[in-house]
This record gives C-alpha cells, structure tokens and sequence, in this order.
C-alpha cells in the first residue's frame, strides 16, 4: 500500500548504500536509482549527494526520512490493528540464523511454527553470527538467531537457551578415555578450528582470555566453515576441537567420535538479535512467542 518510491528511498537513507538497498529490497541496483530519482523528481530537489563515493542526505532528505519513518510506523500499526480485530496471522518474515543454529536448532522450530501459522511466509538466511548481526544492523533480516555474544548495543538481544561446548576427538585418540580436560592440554594438539567471524571461535578464544590464556597459543591446524566439516575432519584424524554438544548426536550414538567435557565448563548462549522497533508486525510477535516456548522447552529437557 505504501508508496513504492518512498519505501525505496527510505531503504538507502536507512544504510546509505544504493548497493546494500539493492539487496535487501531484492531489486537491481538501477532499479533503486531510477524509484529514488523518481521520488527527487516528485519533491523537485535531491534527497542524497553522492559524492567521492559516499552517499549522504541533504537536509531536505533528512526531513523525508524522517517522515518516511513516522509514515511506515504508522503503517505497520494500522495493519496490525485491522489483523488483531479480525484475527488474521499472516505476512513475510526474514529469520537469519548463524550455522550451528541454522543445521541443529532451527528446523524443529520452523516445522512447528509453519505448522501452526502456515499463512506466515518464513524466508531463512545462513551465514555466521558477524554475518547475521550485519545483517540484522542493516534490515536484511527481521530477526536474527545466533549463538555467540553480539557487540552492538544498538540491537536487543535476548538469550533463548544454553549451549554447552565439548571437545571432541576420535576413538582412540590419547584423551578419548579422559572424563574431563583443560584447555592447557588442548592447545597441545592441533586443532580444528571455525572460521573468522564464527560465533562458537569467538566464545572459545573469549574462554581462553579469561582463563589467562594466551589465544595466539591455540594450535589451529586446520579453518573450516561449518559443525559438519568440522567433524569430518576430526573423525579423519586431522586434530581435535570443541563444539556443541547439540550437534554430536549422530556421531556419539555410532561411535564415531568421543565427547570430552571442558574443565571448566565451557558454555554459550543462543540469543535473538533484533532492531529496537517501535512497532512490530503481529508475525513477529508470534515468531518470537513460538520461539521463546520452544526454546524454554529444550531448555527443561
């Protein structure tokens, strides 16, 4: 129902970026240069300067930003007002999930969720928890799942459930009999390491520094992008490493591969990520219930 030109601009005044507006409205790149000029052609004056390839708001784009703002909340607010009266529960959403979370976690929700509100048009993006956040801080995403600490105090975070970290070797392996083990003793081996940005090698380097550790000291033998590679690698021999104990499942029932507890403990919390609305839509107040009782409900298995 909003104006289309108006949605567009509001796009690119929101991350001052013709390229990442592109992205996130799913349209070509000229395609947003041609609605915003439409709209600078409507009001007679230019709303961006675009200079040394920067992208900036005059003053008069500052003040249909502004508009803009007030106008889609307003918006949102009126739709879901009509949905609450006439009981209605549908939409799109966005759910962007880091890895771990995305292959072990998710599903389940997202089979009960579509279940239960199947006119509700879930779309999910996979990346690593820096690329989630980035993307929840830039509006690609409505709400983000992640499982390492978020930085950005500009975004609610809200932890949904604990995870607990293990480190895993193969049968065989000279700590595989061990009940517990430190992490003085795993810097001694290789170790098979998550990539940059990964949210479970950040918790563990953030472990190693609080344990007076030096994080340079861990051994990485080997990066890998994802739990499942990360399992293959270890499972071949080519070091240890610590992950999840939620995607161990498989692996332990058949004996692949051997689960030792850190001492300490090491644990982790999956959280939601999100912008500070003022007004959401009524889909994502049930994704985020349905969510929040599912996640309480693994939390007390």
């Amino acid at each position: 129902m909003a104006d289309r030109r108006l949605q567009v601009f509001y796009t690119v005044a929101r991350l001052l970026s013709f390229t990442k507006a592109a992205e996130t409205l799913h349209m070509t790149q000229p395609a947003v240069t041609f609605q915003v000029r439409q709209l600078e052609d409507h009001f007679n004056t230019r709303l961006f300067d675009r200079t040394h390839n920067r992208v900036a708001l005059t003053e008069a784009g500052r003040k249909a930003y502004e508009y803009a703002e007030e106008i889609f909340t307003l918006y949102a607010e009126m739709e879901n007002t009509v949905k609450e009266l006439t009981g209605d529960v549908s939409g799109a959403l966005t759910l962007g999930a880091s890895t771990t979370i995305a292959e072990y976690m998710l599903p389940a929700l997202l089979r009960g969720f579509t279940m239960e509100f199947p006119d509700i048009n879930l779309k999910l993006k996979v990346s690593n928890t820096e690329g989630i956040v980035s993307m929840v801080e830039n509006s690609m995403i409505d709400l983000g799942v992640v499982e390492g600490p978020v930085a950005n105090k500009n975004l609610l975070v809200e932890v949904c459930r604990v995870d607990q970290l293990v480190a895993v070797v193969p049968p065989g392996h000279p700590i595989a009999d061990k009940q517990t083990i430190t992490m003085e003793e795993v810097i001694d081996y290789p170790f098979v390491c998550r990539e940059e940005g990964s949210g479970t090698r950040d918790v563990i380097l953030e472990h190693m520094s609080s344990l007076g550790l030096d994080r340079n000291n861990l051994n990485i033998f080997l990066e890998l992008g994802s739990p499942e590679s990360i399992k293959g690698a270890v499972e071949a021999g080519m070091g240890i490493s610590i992950v999840s104990i939620a995607t161990l499942e498989k692996e332990l029932a058949l004996s692949k591969l051997v689960a030792v507890k850190l001492d300490p403990p090491l644990e982790r919390s999956f959280s939601f990520v999100r912008q500070r609305q003022k007004f959401r839509l009524r889909a994502m107040e049930k994704l985020l219930d349905f969510a929040r009782s599912y996640c309480g409900d693994a939390n007390n298995k």
